[in-house]
């Protein structure tokens, strides 16, 4: 009989943006109220090592904490994503709103799990497959936006988990969000001396101006 697989975490690190990322208020538009109570988005990435990768060299070397550190960067970019949904009795819609000091939860785990089943396409380990997605904090009252969880297969690989808020990001924007952590990342472990920036392609744009309600719907 196969052994069950377990997870184990190690830690739930709380990811603030830098210190000097300012409060954001954002509001809703239309578009984004129709999804505010349907259940949160959950994606799953695998990453396999060409490399034997151990619990510790992945651990306390450099690929752990520069996906932390990277992570952090990117919040400073996308602000909101550590903020909290809430529709305040003065506001006609709900806001998202980031104060400093707001983080999101990312959590770091390990299995034993066969990293290549769980990264194939096959139906009967899909229940396997929910132990690698994130909890998003979620209440009639208020909400976060965002949560991640990487978990490590030693010396096959490791997968992040993201889950998200479906009023607050789309597919889009969160692909933006994933791709700029990638970038931020990269930057980190080629050029760890270098300033760094993100490309003009993957700076998110927040201006809800842009979007016309000519019949006043929202």
């Amino acid at each position: 009989m196969a052994e069950t697989p377990t997870l184990r975490i190690h830690e739930v690190c709380p990811i603030s943006p830098p210190q000097e990322t300012p409060s954001t208020t954002i509001p809703f538009t239309f578009f984004d109220v129709l999804w505010l109570r349907l259940p949160p988005v959950e994606r799953l990435f695998f990453y396999s090592f060409p490399n034997p990768t151990t619990t510790s060299s992945f651990f306390d070397t450099t690929i752990l904490p520069n996906l932390k550190h990277s992570l952090s960067l990117t919040l400073h970019h996308f602000p909101p994503l550590a903020g909290t949904i809430t529709w305040p009795n003065h506001s006609p819609l709900p806001l998202i709103t980031y104060t400093p000091g707001n983080t999101i939860p990312f959590t770091i785990a390990q299995s034993n799990a066969d990293f290549n089943t769980l990264s194939s396409n096959l139906s009967q380990v899909n229940h396997h497959l929910q132990n690698l997605i994130p909890h998003l904090t979620i209440s009639h009252e208020e909400a976060s936006v965002l949560a991640l969880q990487l978990t490590l297969f030693p010396n096959q690989g490791f997968s992040i988990g993201i889950t998200t808020h479906h009023a607050a990001l789309d597919g889009k924007s969160s692909t933006l969000f994933i791709k700029s952590w990638a970038h931020f990342c990269s930057q980190l472990n080629t050029s760890p001396e270098e300033p760094l920036s993100l490309p003009k392609h993957l700076i998110p744009s927040f201006d809800r101006s842009v979007i016309r309600d000519t019949l006043g719907i929202g």
